[in-house]
């Protein structure tokens, strides 16, 4: 049956036809969606698993235990991952297993822009990287069957727009690979180093006999043009993009498998043109293979190494212009991001700016506490920065100490900030960490965690509780304040701020956005009462604005939350 699906949602249905038994990831855009339309099939067990390396590990046990499995994350999520990554290359799988990597070119979503690609060059393991639907459900596919001939994890590349945008796919029936039976075997699984000497020759033998499947698989092909003055080395978006812009005037190498690349197949396709142009996005990886193979080339010097590409980027380095009826604009006006009305990070941040701490940020819906009017937050990093950070900042400094805090989400605290609060414990730094429990992974999407007491599927499971877990490492001072409640956020952030030991804040309330959370309905601003002084624009809503010197609350975007009624003098704003 044919039909049109996002790259994501196809990516899944791969894993589903191909047999896929296991699924485990940690959320983050653009992958976030593989994962969710995976747990919708009832033939594969699906779970968020607490972090990226977590979730690598146990799709790893899975395809150990003989079932064939996958995981998926964001580009900055392979880095946490990275440590199993390196040596799955070296001991191999069972059945087969598939890593996603999501790419954020232009940093919709991100805090940098990296390009996973040198994880597979680096780890030596073969990535394959889809254009469109279409693609991403036939190279799940062949993944498996990669993964299992040649003993290896296959990573596979997606990126926002492949991830984002649908086109036509035709569905198959699944069809169930038979479970391997498990084995022993210490020489390949146990990778001490006189194991692990003896599987290096394996890798390198392995990646020799890939580069000999990418010379010779489809996924990698010629497509013949009109004009051979000039061809393109191309794959993933930048494919699209070219198609685009010159239809089939020039010969194009689209390139579906980007490690290990292929020699003779760029040797005999350059032999057939006047000049290579390669257009890939962020990094030279396929133009210096062709530069070390000895095929001379252009591309970062027309395209450079920022931010995404599009047709009007290639048509206008490439020096031809666009009809207007297809062009590309860029008319659509900024929209700066900010937290939602009735956001409850909106009163815990106000709090923190009007007693001018300083703040140790994290990843999450709360990174918007950065933004103007609030412009609270000092630094951000990483998931789970925040917390070690603090200890780092606050360790040799009594005065930093006295005014200064990291604030981290409920998931990011999961994900990778409990260790770094095991250190504030163990090494005595008296530093206050305020946890943001909105109940939810807020930024992805509402995905559940470990916190919430809901698995993937919406099932009750075992809930952490954060109290308990805090004062498990060694926190005695443990306490939970209402983020509405300003009077009593600015009291228990003095409090812990003058206490010379480590202290937790649990700041909780529910994402206002949840479909569960009753909200006691929008507030209006009595103009009579209200003298335009302009104290509730300081929490940043965009319920708020002001007309005509007076506040005025759109009705349509407040939640009542009550926020800014406890910071307006004349009692104008009422439920």
């Amino acid at each position: 049956m044919k039909t049109l699906m996002l790259g994501n949602e196809a990516f899944a249905r791969g894993l589903y036809e191909a047999g896929c038994k296991f699924v485990s990831s940690y959320p983050g855009t653009p992958s976030t969606e593989i994962t969710e339309c995976a747990a919708k099939y009832e033939e594969i067990y699906a779970e968020w698993a607490p972090n990226e390396k977590v979730a690598m590990e146990s799709a790893y046990g899975a395809s150990l235990a003989g079932k064939r499995s996958f995981c998926g994350m964001k580009h900055v999520g392979l880095n946490v991952a990275a440590d199993p990554l390196f040596t799955l290359s070296y001991t191999g799988i069972s059945a087969g297993m598939i890593i996603a990597v999501a790419d954020d070119a232009g940093m919709h979503s991100s805090q940098n822009e990296q390009d996973s690609r040198h994880y597979a060059v680096s780890a030596k393991l073969p990535m394959l990287e889809p254009a469109d639907s279409s693609e991403a459900i036939a190279f799940a596919k062949l993944a498996y069957e990669m993964s299992e001939k040649y003993d290896t994890p296959v990573i596979i590349k997606m990126c926002t727009r492949v991830a984002h945008s649908q086109s036509i796919i035709e569905t198959s029936d699944r069809v169930e690979a038979e479970d391997k039976k498990y084995e022993k075997n210490i020489a390949k699984y146990v990778m001490m180093p006189g194991y692990a000497k003896l599987k290096h020759p394996i890798v390198e033998a392995r990646i020799a006999a890939l580069t000999e499947f990418a010379e010779s698989t489809d996924i990698n092909r010629i497509e013949k043009g009109e004009d051979n003055s000039i061809g393109f080395i191309t794959g993933s978006t930048s494919y699209q993009y070219v198609k685009e812009v010159f239809g089939d005037k020039y010969p194009v190498l689209k390139l579906g498998m980007v490690n290990p690349l292929p020699v003779k197949k760029i040797k005999d396709f350059a032999a057939q043109v006047n000049e290579v142009i390669v257009i890939e996005e962020l990094d030279d990886i396929i133009e210096s293979h062709c530069k070390k193979i000895g095929v001379p080339c252009k591309g970062k010097e027309l395209f450079g190494f920022v931010g995404e590409y599009s047709q009007n980027l290639i048509a206008e380095k490439m020096g031809i212009s666009i009809p207007k009826n297809k062009k590309v604009e860029d008319a659509i006006p900024g929209r700066p991001p900010v937290m939602c009305a009735g956001c409850p990070h909106r009163g815990l941040f106000y709090t923190l700016k009007k007693n001018k701490v300083n703040v140790i940020g994290d990843i999450g819906c709360y990174t918007l506490g950065a933004v103007a009017p609030l412009s609270t937050v000092d630094s951000v990093l990483c998931m789970g920065a925040s917390v070690s950070g603090l200890h780092g900042f606050n360790k040799l400094s009594e005065e930093n100490a006295q005014k200064s805090v990291a604030v981290i989400g409920d998931s990011t605290f999961m994900h990778s900030g409990i260790t770094g609060l095991v250190n504030i414990a163990y090494n005595e730094s008296d530093s206050t960490v305020i946890i943001l429990d909105n109940s939810i992974t807020g930024m992805t999407g509402h995905q559940q965690n470990p916190t919430t007491g809901f698995n993937l599927k919406g099932d009750p499971c075992t809930k952490i509780d954060l109290e308990a877990l805090c004062k498990s490492v060694g926190i005695r001072r443990v306490r939970v304040v209402d983020p509405y409640d300003l009077k009593d956020c600015d009291t228990a952030l003095k409090e812990e701020l003058a206490a010379k030991e480590p202290s937790v804040i649990i700041s909780r309330r529910p994402c206002a956005l949840l479909k569960y959370v009753k909200h006691p309905g929008p507030i209006s601003c009595d103009k009579d009462k209200c003298i335009g002084c302009k104290s509730c624009m300081k929490i940043g809503c965009p319920a708020i604005s002001i007309a005509d010197g007076k506040a005025v609350v759109d009705s349509t975007l407040c939640t009542g939350c009550g926020v800014c009624s406890q910071l307006c003098p004349k009692d104008a704003p009422k439920n």
